[in-house]
């Protein structure tokens, strides 16, 4: 099969690279990208613009589509930079994959994903995992991790700080408040998609 991955350099996303082109069943993943990646085998990698996605089939056209695109408030600088990354590009991906025959679709979303939410981060979230809903996708899998443990290019004290407490609680910890590691999280995205199972289903985090 022919796998879709948006958000290849990001921490989620290099671990689904990884794994995916190890996947005897993965033929190929085709991986837009902002910023160059190295050549390897199996990987088309072509550089696109997020503010402006081409409509071009060789970007977009797979079997199935796995999504870990997103950034940070921080790294965003506002509350309407991250809205339009972690909602608007990814929303404006999907279609364009769907629009290029991509029926199955799994997006790392986040723990307490709630359109709803009072909270600025999970209702961004929770809109997108309803906005996704009506794009029409005939698999659609929302992976809700909680704190996503791995090493990460940026330093992000906050981070950083909530994993030492939660890594030293772990073991007396309700499973959904465990860390959840990238590479798990990714290993759950690719059976999702390999799997295409319809309809819509939610894996939480006390099952990553």
């Amino acid at each position: 099969m022919r796998l879709l991955l948006l958000g290849a350099t990001g921490l989620v996303g290099s671990h689904v690279l990884d794994q995916a082109i190890a996947d005897e069943r993965i033929d190929e993943v085709l991986a837009p990208v902002r910023r160059a990646l190295p050549p390897r085998p199996g990987l088309l990698a072509p550089q696109v613009d997020f503010e402006q996605l081409p409509d071009d089939p060789s970007c977009w056209q797979a079997d199935a589509a796995i999504c870990a695109l997103g950034t940070t408030m921080k790294k965003a600088g506002s509350r309407e930079a991250f809205r339009r990354v972690d909602h608007g590009f990814v929303l404006e991906a999907a279609r364009m994959a769907h629009r290029h025959g991509v029926r199955t679709f799994v997006i790392n979303s986040a723990m307490g994903a709630d359109p709803g939410s009072r909270f600025f981060y999970s209702r961004v979230k929770g809109e997108l995992e309803r906005d996704l809903q009506q794009v029409g996708f005939d698999s659609l899998t929302l992976v809700r991790p909680g704190l996503i443990g791995g090493e990460r290019e940026e330093f992000r004290l906050g981070e950083h700080v909530a994993t030492l407490v939660l890594g030293a609680l772990g073991p007396v910890l309700p499973r959904k408040w465990r860390i959840n590691p990238a590479g798990r999280i990714a290993a759950v995205m690719i059976e999702a998609a390999v799997a295409g199972q319809p309809g819509v289903a939610s894996i939480e985090s006390s099952v990553i």
